[in-house]
């Protein structure tokens, strides 16, 4: 997977996590980087304020677990009665975990692209 950023130092570790790293502005330049990827400081001050606030850190064991919903909420936020309606509808397609399963390791979370 490309993961594509700012150059911010804090990103070094990718490639020891398996990520091919590509940084798209020398020295993280605001301006380009705001170009190329606007809004992506407040994306990531959500997560963050999310993340702590609500629930106050997260395991990496179910990381993709909080982007999915993460991403769900992030990409209705303008519109709340739909996110509800397309959480309902996904709902009713998924399985859920037994308990066993989730601590186990078994279960793996789905991921989720953010479209739709």
């Amino acid at each position: 997977m490309l993961i594509v950023t700012d150059d911010w130092s804090g990103y070094v570790g990718l490639r020891k996590r398996g990520f091919d790293h590509h940084a798209i502005a020398a020295c993280g330049d605001p301006e380009i980087v705001e170009e190329i990827l606007p809004i992506i400081h407040l994306v990531f001050a959500n997560l963050k304020t999310w993340i702590n606030g609500i629930h106050h850190g997260v395991s990496a064991k179910h990381l993709q677990a909080y982007f999915n919903g993460f991403t769900l909420r992030f990409n209705r936020r303008f519109y709340p009665f739909n996110a509800f309606l397309s959480l309902l509808g996904m709902a009713g397609g998924a399985a859920a975990p037994t308990f066993d399963g989730l601590y186990s390791g078994e279960c793996n979370h789905p991921t989720f692209s953010g479209r739709g």
